[in-house]
């Protein structure tokens, strides 16, 4: 049987585990020691990657990497959990990061910081932040980056074809990048049309369900596809919608818009769906 393809969070860092250690704590004297284990999680996540790194001002310490596919507001109280549990774990500082690969919903603000206060206490967790699609495709040539490779479509500058060719041409210039391909095509369908997407390059299915972001991304396009039918259904009996009323059908999930979509056929008028979606 042909081993599965691995395209992973663990697999992308240790690509060039220096080169992403030092970029993702903007220190150029941080060395990567050792990728660890996540046996320290009581839930283990395939995005969690931790790197014991190594700088001569600081000695040891933990990075510890999340690739989430999209901000979620679970995700400052998890930075908090995992940041505890590795230093507990391993009795070193850690160095939290969060990475978002694709933007939020707009009714959704990104922050990086959790922070609570319960009966006087409080409890605070700082964690570094990168929005990938904030990011200059041009720094993962010039580094280089090549754990970012298979992201540069959703980079800043990197939807061009000749900047998705550019980071083709890197990946099959390395035999141990070669199966990245498939995931470049994947992010490279977010910004190019697909047909184009398949003329230029591999494009794996197998290879693609490796990729820990490949479910999320599955449902998220079945929910998409269903908030879209919702929007359409609504300007069919009233006309055009509000763009409040579009945000704010963001971030439901499929069985809340297919309960909506329910509730769409029956209103009477507009504004009464929209005192429906209130509540």
């Amino acid at each position: 049987m042909t081993k599965a393809a691995d395209i992973g969070s663990k697999r992308l860092i240790n690509l060039a585990p220096d080169a992403w250690v030092q970029w993702v704590t903007q220190r150029p004297e941080v060395v990567a020691k050792e990728i660890l284990g996540s046996e320290f999680q009581w839930i283990s996540h395939e995005t969690d990657v931790l790197v014991k790194a190594y700088s001569t001002t600081h000695g040891d310490f933990l990075v510890l990497n999340e690739l989430q596919l999209r901000y979620t507001a679970q995700m400052p109280l998890r930075m908090r959990v995992n940041a505890a549990l590795a230093q507990q774990r391993y009795r070193l500082p850690t160095y939290p990061v969060l990475i978002n690969i694709l933007p939020p919903p707009s009714t959704l603000t990104i922050v990086n910081s959790y922070e609570q206060e319960f009966l006087g206490l409080r409890a605070i967790q700082d964690y570094h932040v990168i929005n990938l699609w904030e990011i200059d495709a041009e720094i993962v040539f010039q580094q280089p980056l090549p754990s970012l490779l298979p992201f540069v479509p959703i980079l800043r500058g990197g939807g061009e074809i000749a900047v998705v060719q550019r980071a083709l041409q890197a990946l099959r210039a390395d035999a141990e990048l070669n199966e990245l391909e498939s995931l470049l095509a994947f992010f490279a369908s977010f910004v190019l049309d697909t047909p184009l997407v398949e003329e230029i390059m591999r494009w794996d299915m197998a290879v693609l369900r490796e990729s820990p972001w490949y479910h999320e991304i599955e449902q998220r396009g079945i929910q998409e596809g269903a908030r879209r039918q919702l929007i359409r259904v609504l300007e069919q009996r009233f006309g055009e919608i509000s763009h409040e009323a579009e945000i704010r059908l963001e971030g439901k999930n499929v069985d809340q818009l297919e309960t909506l979509m329910d509730s769409a056929i029956a209103v009477s008028s507009l504004d009464e769906f929209v005192s429906i979606l209130s509540i």
